[in-house]
């Protein structure tokens, strides 16, 4: 069936242009705001399946205040759908060298659900980089608290059963992951019922679920070598998993967060959010009414208003931190 082909969102993103990075095409756009040079620009990294697109609601009104960048991470989007190993460590390489090709110096990272993983890992990784992060959503289950005594009961349990688990799961990925079963899955979940209803997961109401949103979510789909991507995105063992642990790496960074959750995210458990917050005293937490797990695209007014916001409280403590401190050496 054919897709059809809105085009309003691509007007309001900024112009698009490719980069080549490793070989690959990557699509990234830029949107330059005057006399916002004092002030670090955005890089705005999207979720699962989605891409540049996704961020429409936004860039028209963060890019009056910053200059915006955004970038389709390879095998999603308008980049290059190819075999690669896709991880969170990968996908923050290739952050960091677009942060180094086009821009060098420090940046806002906005990322939503596995983009906020990406930021994170990027900041982690390349602090050098990030002025602040904004996270919509945190998708890491590893901070969930268990009590002491299931923990002991668990723990002997998973020793035990580990070997069988990890054979039985190697077997089914391996049936799964053969072109004669993953291929025609592929052709199947591509189609517009389907991702109609895996966007309908991610929103509270079926009115955002409009024929563009839709486009811009399945037209990636139709790509060739798309079903290859997905195939590796699958299939990867992800070894470096552990090394970008929210549980892991949340405690040590000393940059200013903000962590926004739809409190009807349906995708990643709400609940997880007050458990992430209290890994850091340099995050804030900002629980959001009727929004589900794309709160920038569901609730883009009050989004756009609430990083503002926090930007501007996070400059004005700067600025009294720098009063302070010059008052004290004088």
């Amino acid at each position: 069936m054919a897709v059809t082909s809105p085009i309003s969102w691509q007007s309001q993103i900024g112009k698009q242009r490719d980069w080549v990075w490793r070989g690959w095409q990557i699509r990234y756009t830029y949107q330059h705001a005057p006399l916002s040079e004092k002030h670090p620009p955005f890089l705005l990294v999207h979720g699962f399946g989605a891409s540049i697109g996704h961020w429409r609601n936004n860039v028209p009104t963060l890019t009056q205040h910053r200059s915006i960048y955004a970038l389709d991470l390879l095998g999603f989007g308008a980049s290059e759908k190819v075999s690669a190993p896709y991880e969170v460590g990968f996908w923050a390489e290739q952050l960091y060298d677009f942060w180094r090709t086009f821009i060098g110096q420090p940046v806002v990272l906005v990322g939503n659900s596995i983009g906020s993983l990406v930021c994170l890992a990027a900041a982690t990784r390349y602090p050098e980089m990030v002025q602040s992060l904004v996270m919509l959503n945190l998708p890491d289950p590893s901070v969930l608290e268990y009590p002491q005594w299931l923990t002991a009961v668990l723990t002997p349990i998973q020793r035990l059963t580990a070997p069988l688990q990890k054979a039985a799961v190697a077997i089914a990925q391996c049936i799964f992951l053969s072109p004669l079963v993953f291929n025609p899955f592929f052709r199947l979940i591509r189609r517009p019922r389907f991702i109609r209803f895996w966007a309908g997961q991610a929103y509270t109401t079926s009115t955002a679920l409009t024929e563009e949103l839709l486009d811009i979510f399945s037209r990636p789909a139709f790509d060739r070598g798309a079903a290859a991507a997905l195939r590796a995105m699958v299939g990867r063992r992800r070894s470096s998993a552990a090394d970008y642990r929210v549980k892991t790496v949340l405690p040590h960074l000393t940059i200013p967060m903000l962590l926004i959750w739809g409190k009807q995210d349906r995708m990643v458990p709400p609940k997880l959010g007050p458990l992430i917050a209290k890994l850091n005293p340099r995050l804030t937490l900002v629980e959001i009414e009727q929004a589900g797990h794309c709160p920038h695209d569901e609730c883009p007014e009050v989004v756009n208003r609430l990083i503002l916001e926090w930007l501007t409280s996070q400059n004005q403590a700067e600025d009294m931190a720098e009063r302070l401190r010059d008052g004290y050496e004088s």
